[in-house]
């Protein structure tokens, strides 16, 4: 089996993994990611951090990005473009997201560009899983790889994190040429580190 399909299968093995969660699981586990993720050191001196809203069973965003908001940082937001690629947008709270395509919520305030990210001191990554080397399992859409790369070519290195839930820090992910790797996965009962930014 070659690595797209080993991938596929990997997602849909843990999208019905999460498909069981319970509300209160989707919850708790928010809470908890949210105070272990404020611990890290990078978030602590982090002027401007990249995030994302989480929708449907994903691991919680909400209380890290209004505790990081209530610090003063500068929280971007992704805004899905139609060839996948992403633009950014400041985040001004839950009252100032709007509806989007795939039942995602963006900013709606200016755009700012998709070069804004590079700007930023922490990106936060979504994802299903990670494995020990830092590879990180998205969804399949290509958008945060070229987010990877666009930072890459700009020569800047923010402290790159995936998001998950326990359980989701696997011993191998199936890794392709392009795939870059992460240097921190949170989950709600643990830090995971990979290597330094």
């Amino acid at each position: 089996m070659n690595a797209e399909a080993s991938k596929a299968e990997l997602r849909r093995h843990l999208m019905a993994v999460r498909a069981r969660l319970t509300a209160d699981d989707i919850a708790d586990a928010r809470a908890s990611l949210a105070c272990r993720a404020l611990e890290l050191p990078e978030l602590a001196g982090a002027g401007t951090v990249a995030a994302y809203v989480s929708v449907g069973r994903e691991p919680g965003t909400h209380d890290l990005r209004e505790a990081l908001r209530a610090r003063g940082v500068r929280v971007l937001l992704p805004v899905l473009l139609e060839d996948n690629d992403l633009d950014w947008g400041r985040d001004e709270g839950p009252e100032r997201l709007a509806r989007a395509g795939r039942g995602l919520l963006e900013p709606e305030g200016p755009r700012l560009g998709p070069e804004a990210v590079t700007g930023a001191d922490v990106v936060l990554l979504p994802g299903l899983a990670v494995d020990r080397r830092g590879v990180r399992l998205g969804r399949g859409g290509g958008s945060y790889d070229r987010v990877l790369a666009r930072l890459e070519r700009a020569g800047v290195r923010p402290a790159l994190v995936v998001l998950l839930y326990d359980g989701e820090v696997l011993d191998e992910v199936p890794g392709e040429a392009h795939d870059r790797p992460v240097h921190a996965a949170v989950t709600p009962s643990a830090v995971h580190r990979f290597r330094a930014p």
